[in-house]
């Protein structure tokens, strides 16, 4: 038997993130509280930090290593890096904390989160996820102040498991990836520290209907075997090439396969756990799933469908057409009629799933660059959204740690916090494509890479859609600034820590300078658009 190599260097990025996984399990499991809670935050960034270094210290890196299980090209590492972007962001938010101490009047809920008096707490997690919800022992946990801090190596589990996706160079090895991101995700989601019930009631959601799509994944991955005799995409693509086979099983196994990766990304018919989870799942961790699983599981399909089946195009380049139709109307339609906050963004996100499945349509080195430098702007614009919906918490419940959910209680939120609501409506105008803003460069990029590739019809229904989804937008945007201010507030403002007005003002400052001088990343990301395999 010949021993594998194993490219060290290569796989630097991935392994120094798994590595610090693991070292977080240790210190959570020997080190005191004290340490934990300042120490797993700084162990996460700083190991974030350095794969990000690693990943682009690999950048002229174009090869294949771990005997073809991985493969290190432009696109993956591209997307590695948007994904240890958000996911520092995200450590930040997971840091959050704030006092324990309920005030008796809701005007001083902006003095008392982040200051004086209490226990200090996790702002959005639970104290103790073992206990039942509103049970005695879960009071007692959150009134002495115990802190959730296995919510960092969790984070860098996932982390590592999606850089792991995007550059999966055979089926088992994604199939693996696929695993290790979504077991953490399940975790998270249910570890909200209000509504405990519905955040446990979403992960049960996302961890049921994600355990049929790796399942139905896996039963793509044994046709696809079936026929090539091979899992690893090159070898899938020299059988296509090569067409001695019947391709009536290459098609099968690409259309489950393509079923666990739309899951993940929650394109129609496969969103129905999108609104729910993102509703139910703690602010920081919808942030987090919002813009890192979705960058992680359009890598992985533009690695599937442009490095093993580019020779089935004509196969399934309609259904993805079709679906990618379906998935922007029902998501901008149904964004119509949604008054909770996390639930508008949730569809948002399924209607620029479709709207990035249009770039992925356009197979081409266009249709590859323009994908890729969208998933760059939603990610901002899409953490700075949710961060921004946990600064403003419901003043009618007297509890500074319960989220405003109803939009329609944010009326006149411009008045009162106008930065507030300036930088919320301008993550609002960036998801709606609105000139000199990223959304609307995003947006133009992908369409026009489509319209390019023979999708016109995928382009005007886009152009719809955008129109559809920005009539939301702009009613929020008008309830805030232009709608008369109730007499008692409904809505505060907390104070956040620097961390957090600090992810704020760069998601804010990347939307703009993204859409005023998109060209620097637009040229790196067409430079890093060719696939190894």
């Amino acid at each position: 038997m010949t021993t594998p190599g194993i490219e060290y260097s290569a796989l630097s990025p991935q392994l120094i993130v798994f590595g610090v996984a693991v070292v977080g399990v240790l210190v959570e499991a020997f080190a005191p509280r004290r340490i934990r809670t300042t120490g797993q935050p700084v162990l996460s960034v700083v190991g974030l930090v350095a794969a990000l270094v690693a990943v682009l210290a690999s950048s002229g890196d174009r090869r294949v290593v771990a005997s073809g299980a991985v493969a290190v090209d432009g696109p993956g590492l591209f997307l590695q890096g948007i994904i240890l972007v958000v996911a520092t962001l995200s450590v930040v938010l997971f840091a959050q904390r704030a006092r324990t101490v309920v005030p008796a009047r809701s005007v001083a809920v902006s003095a008392t989160v982040g200051g004086e008096g209490g226990a200090l707490q996790s702002d959005a997690f639970t104290a103790q996820a073992s206990t039942v919800p509103g049970s005695p022992a879960e009071k007692a946990a959150s009134r002495i102040g115990v802190v959730q801090t296995e919510v960092f190596p969790l984070l860098m589990f996932a982390v590592g498991g999606m850089m792991l996706f995007a550059v999966s160079n055979d089926l088992l090895t994604m199939f693996v990836a696929l695993e290790v991101l979504s077991l953490p995700l399940y975790l998270l989601c249910g570890l909200a520290r209000r509504r405990r019930l519905q955040s446990q009631e979403a992960a049960l959601k996302y961890f049921l209907l994600g355990a049929f799509s790796s399942a139905i994944f896996l039963f793509g991955v044994a046709f696809l075997y079936g026929y090539a005799g091979t899992v690893r995409l090159d070898g899938i693509a020299a059988v296509v090439r090569d067409g001695s086979a019947d391709t009536m099983f290459a098609v099968m196994g690409v259309a489950l396969v393509a079923v666990g990766l739309l899951f993940k990304v929650g394109a129609v018919p496969f969103h129905s756990w999108v609104p729910d989870v993102y509703q139910g799942a703690p602010t920081p961790v919808t942030a987090f799933m919002a813009a890192a699983t979705k960058v992680a599981a359009f890598g992985a399909l533009l690695r599937v469908l442009d490095v093993a089946v580019p020779g089935l195009r004509d196969d399934w380049r309609p259904a993805l057409w079709a679906i990618a139709i379906l998935t922007m109307v029902i998501g901008s339609i149904a964004t119509l009629s949604q008054h909770d906050v996390k639930r508008i963004l949730a569809y948002s996100a399924i209607t620029h799933t479709g709207f990035l499945l249009a770039g992925v349509g356009a197979t081409t080195a266009d249709g590859v660059s323009s994908t890729m430098f969208y998933l760059v702007v939603y990610g901002v614009s899409t953490v700075g959204a949710f961060t921004t919906i946990g600064l403003v918490r419901d003043a009618r419940t007297g509890d500074a740690s319960v989220e405003a959910s109803d939009f329609t209680t944010w009326t006149g939120l411009g008045r009162r916090s106008p930065l507030v609501a300036a930088v919320f409506a301008l993550f609002l105008l960036a998801l709606a494509g609105i000139p000199l803003t990223a959304g609307f460069i995003a947006k133009f990029a992908v369409f026009s890479a489509a319209a390019g590739d023979g999708g016109t019809a995928l382009v005007i229904v886009g152009v719809l859609c955008s129109a559809i989804a920005a009539i939301f937008y702009v009613r929020v945007i008008v309830l805030m600034f232009l709608t008369d201010t109730p007499d008692d507030a409904t809505v505060v403002v907390v104070r956040p820590s620097i961390g957090t007005a600090a992810v704020v003002g760069v998601c804010a400052v990347a939307t703009v300078v993204l859409g005023v001088f998109p060209q620097p990343l637009l040229d790196l990301a067409m430079r890093a658009t060719t696939f190894v395999g």
